[in-house]
């Protein structure tokens, strides 16, 4: 059935195409910026885009391409980078392997391509250097470049935001470099005593520095999707200013439309409120393995809320969460002797399920309507088609219901792992000692050699 979904650009919620309807279907999100584990208020997003991935794939089997980057530079990484007297690739490989390992803890596909921002400073000053030749940006006195927003009326038309609340947002405001107060960077000058000998050789007239947050997106983009997108998503807190600057840069630069259809996932609260560690509820996917939970359970509480809704997540929804999956788990061993070799075409069976994801991603919908189907229906009375069309389901939300070997290391403690082995090595012995302490809790004790480590589970 049609997925249809809602656009943050034009309110409504209309049907996903590509452009072309024999083409393939191109789709990009925002991935983190690798200075530090991502918490689960991130991973909801990417979850969100998982299960948007998976169902494009079953609606557009073989014709779907998925772009995520890493954000491998920018004020955050070089801080970190200077903080641990390291080089930056070493700082940002770090973070991208454990972002990689909780993605997969939780069961999430890899893009089809992941470009980085470092890897992709050619493709981000040629953008620039059209800019600048279009009258769309300039070159400020200390030798960054801004675009000029004046040069795009339609500037806004994203976040609806108006004149007086740009001025407001955009506080800081240094008459030296920009014309009006919501222009934006393109390029940064290299400023010796901020970014650490980070810098790269930059557009026609600027000078040598690195790339704005914005503009990496548009240059990826347009590299690896072309010039015009059939979707591209990612947190509501993305949408302005980061998704209303590449609209406009990327508008102008390539004069077509950026992207078809614009998707934004809500806000995660903790507890009820937002996440802060002042607080105690800031968690991280290794975080809650060291309280004794599953990925697998994060996952299923991460999508128990509808994505364009706030999700108030609760530590106790965890256990829900688990007595659901072992609810599933013991279903799907019991369908089990339904399968067909080759596979049976899938039964309507699980119509419904399908029906609430199709309409605009009802996760909790579909999790409902999947219980629903399970407790009424016998696995002795199912047929192969049945065993099919659950093992769509299975697939489509991503529900890792196999149990996992007890002699691995599961990825979120590995991650647990490397995070204290590198506060070790960066001699931050505070956070060692409490990150060995989550191990423990975990289930694992962690002995240190000289030359690194190993893990062991614990008896008992």
């Amino acid at each position: 059935m049609a997925l249809k979904l809602y656009d943050s650009l034009s309110r409504e919620v209309r049907e996903l195409r590509p452009a072309d309807p024999d083409g393939v279907f191109r789709f990009y999100n925002c991935g983190p910026t690798v200075w530090n584990v991502a918490h689960i208020g991130n991973f909801r997003t990417f979850l969100v885009n998982d299960v948007l991935r998976r169902l494009l794939e079953l609606e557009f089997p073989g014709r779907v391409k998925h772009v995520r980057n890493l954000t491998d530079v920018d004020d955050r990484t070089i801080s970190q980078a200077k903080a641990e007297g390291r080089p930056l690739a070493e700082i940002t490989a770090r973070w991208t392997k454990i972002f990689h390992d909780d993605c997969a803890a939780l069961n999430c596909l890899p893009p089809h391509v992941e470009p980085t921002a470092t890897g992709h400073i050619a493709e981000q000053v040629n953008m620039i250097d059209v800019l600048l030749a279009k009258g769309n940006a300039y070159r400020a006195p200390d030798g960054s470049v801004y675009f000029k927003i004046g040069t795009y009326p339609a500037y806004g038309a994203l976040s609806r935001i108006r004149e007086r609340e740009l001025k407001a947002t955009n506080t800081v405001f240094d008459a030296d470099h920009k014309d009006e107060v919501g222009d934006f960077a393109l390029w940064k000058a290299y400023k010796s005593e901020e970014d650490a000998g980070v810098q790269w050789p930059g557009p026609s007239g600027a000078a040598a520095g690195r790339p704005g947050w914005h503009i990496e997106c548009s240059a990826m983009i347009k590299k690896h999707l072309g010039p015009t997108i059939d979707l591209h998503t990612g947190g509501v807190d993305l949408l302005f200013p980061h998704h209303e600057n590449e609209i406009a840069q990327s508008q102008c630069c390539n004069g077509t439309t950026f992207a078809r259809h614009w998707y934004h996932s809500e806000h995660l609260l903790v507890e009820g409120t937002t996440m802060s560690k002042s607080r105690g509820n800031y968690f991280t996917l290794g975080d809650l393995v060291a309280k004794g939970h599953s990925p697998a359970a994060v996952r299923y509480a991460l999508l128990a809320g509808h994505p364009r809704k706030q999700l108030n997540f609760m530590l106790d929804s965890l256990h829900a969460a688990d007595s659901a999956l072992k609810a599933l788990r013991k279903f799907a061993a019991a369908l089990a002797p339904r399968a067909a070799t080759p596979a049976a075409p899938p039964s309507d069976r699980f119509d419904p399920v399908f029906a609430a994801l199709a309409d605009d991603l009802n996760t909790p919908g579909a999790l409902g309507a999947l219980f629903t189907i399970v407790n009424a229906l016998d696995p002795a009375q199912a047929t192969a088609g049945d065993h099919a069309a659950f093992q769509r389901v299975v697939y489509a939300l991503g529900l890792p219901l196999a149990v996992p070997a007890t002699a691995a290391v599961p990825a979120a403690v590995a991650a647990l792992a490397e995070r204290r082995w590198a506060a070790k090595q960066a001699k931050d012995f505070a956070a060692a000692d409490a990150l060995r302490q989550e191990l423990a809790a975990a289930g694992w004790s962690m002995l240190d050699r000289k030359d690194g480590y190993s893990l062991e589970a614990r008896k008992g």
